[in-house]
């Protein structure tokens, strides 16, 4: 089911550094363009104004939270063909990937049947009572199509796991790219306002996925072939991926969660325009944080070949050349949107409408630009956890990091100290600093702790 080893797979293999170097960098580019995608709509959309904004804002956490289903099955996926490979069991390789397409069209339906069911009591419950209207017509478009973000990210982790970096990476931003044609002219020229946006997304999404169908189905000259008519059902290899899957796309949910709570909470304490602010304000620095991500996962695919191979070197050194890199990058960032927060503020703030959010966006984000700062420490330790194969480690950090200690931070500082939305932005980046040094010392201890797996 393998080919001969490529050039890529050697550098995964024995070139920790320059395989990180290698893969980062589109990976990066991918999710800076995957994160304008949902950016994009939140730009088009503030210009019909700030409830439109806001129903935006309400149905985020919830695509993000199926975003984080589909990117935990793909870290899944990607862990274990990176182990195989890493230990040269080829075969296990190719008939996992077939393995993890199989489960992607599993997952696939049952959420597009959930979301249908659930979308509207949910977004009740959410708060978004006062654009529940407008929250619908984008959520059961963008919802409902979470093929397009299940299949390409699965194909993607595929690609990415056998060094195929720019199969993985091209298609998605060609995703932005169609997004950010299609998205002016559904919303204004034909008037489809929030739907037109809603639907800009999903067909975007559908477009740039037949390159990478046709890649792996058709051309067949990738480093593993995958033929699904020689699947046949393995129950430990779905077993492998979801020990991996299940937790990563857990974590999604829990900062899903946290997002709706904070939206919650923001409703309460200041009302609609502070969820609009927040909105806007999180998609600037959702923006910052995929850098980051792509660090992490380019982090990911070495130390997972690494830890296949049982090479305690290579994985240290995933780990710390991975921070060391996602720390340059966040100091660089955080400080970028500090000082341009006004310039900034503007995207969202266009338009008469939706003028009145300038001020709010410039104060949310230079408190929320140092949630940035110390992220990647945090990132790095759950990616080296998911790439031994340990994905409950990570889970167990993201759950302390965001469910326990943004929440409590959070709580404390708009409640008790009664510092309001203000509070709340306080409250997060100090859950994440916290969480993030915890969560890097813990990974340090462990692989000093087992290191006796790689002798």
């Amino acid at each position: 089911m393998a080919q001969n080893k490529t050039e890529e797979i050697d550098l995964i293999v024995n070139h920790p550094k320059k395989a990180i170097n290698k893969l980062a960098f589109p990976i990066i580019v991918s999710n800076l363009f995957m994160t304008l995608n949902n950016i994009i709509d939140g730009i088009w959309v503030a210009g019909l104004g700030p409830e439109p904004l806001a129903a935006v804002g309400f149905v985020t956490p919830l695509f993000f939270a199926f975003v984080g289903i589909a990117n935990g099955l793909g870290a899944g996926s990607n862990s274990l063909i990176a182990r195989c490979i890493g230990a040269e069991r080829y075969h296990d390789a190719g008939n996992s990937a077939i393995h993890s397409i199989m489960l992607c069209f599993i997952v696939t339906a049952v959420s597009t049947i959930l979301i249908l069911v659930i979308l509207k009591p949910l977004l009740l419950m959410m708060g978004a009572r006062e654009v529940i209207g407008y929250a619908l017509d984008y959520g059961y478009i963008v919802l409902g199509g979470v093929f397009s973000l299940y299949i390409p990210a699965m194909l993607a982790a595929i690609f990415r796991s056998q060094g195929e970096i720019e199969r993985a990476s091209y298609p998605l931003m060609l995703t932005a790219i169609i997004n950010m044609i299609l998205d002016p002219i559904f919303i204004y020229v034909l008037g489809w306002g929030i739907t037109g946006a809603a639907i800009a997304t999903v067909l975007a999404a559908t477009l740039a996925m037949l390159p990478m169908i046709y890649w792996m189905f058709y051309k067949k000259d990738s480093f593993l072939e995958i033929r699904l008519k020689e699947y046949k059902r393995n129950l430990s290899i779905y077993k492998d991926i979801l020990v991996v899957g299940i937790p990563a796309s857990l974590e999604q949910f829990i900062l899903s969660f946290v997002s709706i709570l904070m939206n919650y909470w923001l409703s309460i304490l200041s009302g609609t325009i502070a969820v609009a602010a927040y909105t806007a304000t999180w998609r600037l620095v959702s923006i910052g944080i995929s850098p980051l991500i792509g660090i992490g996962v380019a982090a990911l695919t070495v130390g997972g070949a690494a830890y296949g191979a049982r090479n305690y070197d290579n994985l240290k050194t995933a780990l710390f050349y991975g921070a060391k890199l996602g720390l340059i990058s966040s100091i660089i960032i955080c400080s970028i949107f500090f000082i341009f927060a006004e310039p900034l503020s503007f995207i969202f703030s266009y338009s008469a409408s939706s003028s009145v959010l300038a001020s709010r966006v410039v104060e949310a984000l230079r408190i929320l630009c140092f949630f940035i700062l110390l992220m990647p420490l945090g990132i790095l330790a759950g990616n080296i956890f998911q790439a031994m194969g340990k994905g409950t480690m990570s889970l167990a950090l993201t759950m302390l990091r965001s469910f326990i200690l943004e929440i409590l931070f959070a709580g404390l500082f708009a409640f008790v100290f009664n510092m309001v939305d203000i509070g709340i932005y306080i409250g997060i980046v100090c859950g994440m600093s916290l969480g993030s040094i915890i969560g890097f010392i813990h990974v340090n201890v462990y692989l000093k702790i087992h290191r006796d797996y790689f002798n």
